[in-house]
């Protein structure tokens, strides 16, 4: 079919990018990291430029000559039964080459993530969701496929939906969205006598707490190209997080051997756990191999909201007790998830609410009960912070509350209750490294607060430009929160990455190409990746190979697990790499205390005793190693006791809001955050995670949500579904510190996901502080201050 896409080439050399008309994109070019720059540096991106400037494929651009368009046909029912489908029109429609239902599914007709296999290729009988795959059309112009699509006639029989996940715990058996029950995980965490500890507790308080559908708005959409190949195969450009799990459910679903499908990362414009789950890789796929022709399908954004799955909304119930001097002594705990209407990561998600569902405190006495619900409301799945993003809204909150009722301070509790190292979590694992948390909320209650607004520039105000106050009714809050993340993947999970590390003479330099399947899906990987093989390797020139399954498994680009996990693979093949360099020096030189630096080979004694490159003569050396974090194991089914993480993390946060209480409008004024990063490998990269983690959770406090009512979207667009932009981000004060894991490569802890925990109920602390009102629902709307009978009023102080 000749060569497939591209994304043009990052680095010396000419650039091919974007989207081209005439015959086939060329392959996607090494992404080669220009200029010095090792581990603790900030080099620059090497795809950075080309995104800024538009230049950048990604995967939306692909195109090859002769190539059809794919498109979907959806339910526009949450629940109902499928009792024919015509497809006959669809097909009439001058133009189009296929339309395919479930039952032209070559191979297996469903799959999953994680092993659970229940969610259809196309619907086979009934829907489960609003959005779910019906059937599929080929079509020569993508118009032309859309209409087809609107020709398909489909009869269905509506059914009332399951919508309710509190009724599913109650009755499980009954109200059975898929044929197992009603109910995902079912997770308890039991440690000592939670009903004998409440007994003697001097202080007691609880609440309910909700969390709402967040999406993970990313905006590059979901899109890919299939292209039929000679041995009855096809080749896969996709953006995706995780390749060779793809693969793994790709595969058999198109009944072909795991050889005969191939995959090629395109470029990702986002992802944030929304790409973990399969979206048009098996349908563009069947439409290939059925018509013989490349297909690309690209979803608009109204279809990419229900193509990928979201943030679990959560339904929280706690009671603290304490005593008197607001020293916790237990913790009883309800957290309903609810995943939608099949299984994605909700089990995993449900254990990490549950082993996370009482932060990084020491509390003696524990009981959580966590469940995670199959509804017929949108699926929902992995979401950066991955389950504890939904019980730190709770668990800070209760925090506070707790504050309020022993007569502290927000930060004086936390750091009377905060965990150290030796410290047991609620599931009973040491936490055996560095976690600092009372020495960085210290830091962060002495950083300067902003200044307070000045009212005669209404851009300062809420509802800014729109001149809805000139400083009437605004009241400044001031708020903290704290939140723990697990970093990579967890419970008894073999995780690993495996990386190809070359070292040759290209061009008179002694160049590295390195070659993982990690997925760069914006956050700096590929940056990373060359820094480690800079400083393993003592040379400046790197190659980093585009991402494709010919190089083994490197795990999901999640869990904050890359940089930990893809860069051990990566050191740990430069460092054989180096090995057998410094062998060939040996002989050469005739020495043993060998090392490399500045592209030369050193001696201890002797100095400079040559270059890299002379050393190599016309050798190249190649190593590939599989790297693997120190075992785990999965939570008691009973007790919820075990060893479950690799890693912890911590991020705390405060947050300084000004709130027009009359309108209940609300501007972030700033953030500032103190984060423990163990090692940082690039600061620069560091600081755009822990903004971005920032921001997400800003929205989700205070905009960000699907709006569900029976099932039913109400606003799959970014018209109404909302997201922060550079005029709701407020500054940052960031205070890094390193304590490093010695278990990590170079001592590192992952840093994407904590910020998206503890920022939120920051905010949401500072509301309730501005306001005096309860607030336990996420995202607060203007209504939820405006209306409440506690609301406080006032000028600005």
């Amino acid at each position: 079919m000749g060569s497939p896409i591209g994304t043009g080439r990052v680095g010396s050399g000419p650039v091919r990018n974007g989207p081209v008309r005439n015959g086939p994109v060329k392959s996607p070019g090494h992404v080669s990291a220009p200029g010095a720059g090792g581990v603790g540096e900030s080099p620059l991106r090497p795809d950075g430029t080309l995104k800024v400037t538009g230049e950048f494929a990604y995967a939306s651009d692909l195109w090859m000559d002769g190539m059809l368009w794919g498109a979907t046909l959806r339910s526009p029912h949450p629940r109902a039964l499928i009792r024919s489908v015509d497809v006959g029109p669809a097909l009439a429609t001058p133009g189009v080459r296929a339309v395919l239902t479930h039952e032209d599914v070559p191979g297996r007709k469903v799959f999953g993530l994680d092993g659970t296999e229940d969610q259809p290729v196309l619907a086979i009988g009934e829907v489960r969701h609003e959005g779910e795959p019906v059937a599929l059309v080929a079509a020569d112009h993508p118009e032309t496929a859309r209409r087809a699509m609107e020709r398909i006639a489909v009869e269905y029989e509506v059914l009332e939906p399951i919508t309710d996940p509190r009724a599913v715990i109650a009755d499980p058996d009954r109200l059975k969205v898929q044929p197992r029950g009603g109910i995902t995980r079912y997770q308890p965490v039991r440690v000592g006598d939670v009903d004998a500890a409440r007994a003697g507790a001097d202080v007691v308080v609880s609440g309910e707490f909700e969390v709402g559908i967040q999406d993970q708005a990313f905006l590059g959409p979901e899109a890919g190209l299939a292209i039929p190949a000679e041995d009855g195969g096809v080749d896969l450009y996709v953006s995706t997080q995780w390749i060779h799990n793809d693969l793994e459910q790709v595969a058999p679903c198109l009944g072909l051997a795991r050889d005969q499908v191939r995959m090629t990362l395109a470029g990702v414009g986002g992802a944030f756990g929304g790409r973990e789950d399969l979206s048009m890789q098996i349908h563009a796929a069947m439409l290939a191999l059925h018509t013989g022709k490349p297909v690309k399908m690209s979803y608009n954004r109204y279809e990419s909201f229900f193509g990928h799955v979201h943030r679990h909304p959560a339904r929280m119930r706690y009671e603290y007790g304490a005593s008197a001097d607001g020293r916790l002594v237990y913790a009883d705990v309800e957290i309903v998830l609810d995943g939608g209407a099949y299984t994605s990561s909700t089990m995993n998600v449900t254990g990490n609410a549950a082993s996370l569902g009482v932060g990084p405190y020491e509390i003696p006495n524990i009981r959580i009960d966590a469940y995670g619900v199959y509804t017929n409301n949108p699926p929902c799945g992995a979401m950066r912070g991955f389950g504890a993003v939904q019980a730190c809204f709770a668990y800070e909150s209760m925090m506070d509350r707790l504050a309020a009722a022993c007569g502290l301070g927000p930060v004086e509790v936390r750091r009377r209750n905060a965990v150290t190292q030796g410290s047991r979590l609620a599931t009973g694992q040491v936490i055996d490294s560095p976690a600092p948390l009372a020495e960085m909320l210290t830091r962060l209650e002495a950083m300067p607060m902003p200044p307070a607004a000045d009212p005669s520039d209404i851009r300062n105000l809420p509802g800014g430009a729109s001149q809805t106050t000139h400083g009437e009714g605004v009241v400044r809050g001031v708020g903290y929160g704290v939140g723990i993340k697990n970093i990579c993947f967890s419970e008894g999970f073999d995780d690993l990455s495996t990386a190809r590390v070359r070292l040759e003479v290209v061009g008179g330099a002694a160049t590295a190409l390195v070659h993982t399947a990690a997925a760069e899906v914006g956050q700096g990987l590929v940056t990373i990746q060359a820094q480690i093989a800079r400083t393993e390797l003592g040379i400046e020139r790197v190659v980093i190979a585009p991402a494709d399954d010919r190089a083994g498994d490197a795990g999901s680009s999640s869990a904050s697990r890359q940089s930990y996990m893809s860069g051990g693979a990566v050191k740990a093949a430069c460092e054989a790499v180096r090995a057998g360099l410094l062998d060939r020096a040996a002989r050469r030189y005739g020495r043993t205390d060998l090392g490399v630096a500045g592209g030369k080979i050193v001696s201890r004694a002797g100095g400079v005793l040559g270059t890299i490159e002379d050393a190599l003569g016309g050798a190249a050396i190649e190593e590939t190693r599989e790297y693997h974090h120190r075992p785990t194991t999965a939570m008691d089914p009973v007790t919820g006791q075990g060893t479950t993480h690799t890693q912890l993390a911590l991020c705390v946060h405060r947050a300084v809001v000004d709130v027009d209480v009359d309108l209940g409008l609300v501007k972030v004024v700033e953030m500032a955050a103190v984060q423990d990063v163990g090692k940082i490998i690039n600061r620069l990269s560091l600081e755009g995670q822990i903004h971005g983690g920032s921001a997400q959770g800003l929205g989700l406090a205070v905009m960000e949500e699907i709006v569900v009512s029976g099932g039913l979207v109400r606003n799959p667009s970014f018209t109404d579904y909302l997201i922060p932009t550079i005029l709701d981000m407020p500054p940052m004060r960031l205070d890094i510190l390193e304590h490093p894991d010695p278990r990590a490569p170079y001592g590192l802890r992952g840093a994407g996901e904590p910020p998206t925990l503890s920022s939120t109920p920051a905010i949401v602390a500072a509301i309730r502080d501005a306001t005096g009102g309860a607030l336990t629902r996420v995202p607060v709307r203007p209504e939820h201050i405006a209306l409440a009978p506690s609301g406080a009023a006032g000028g600005i102080h």
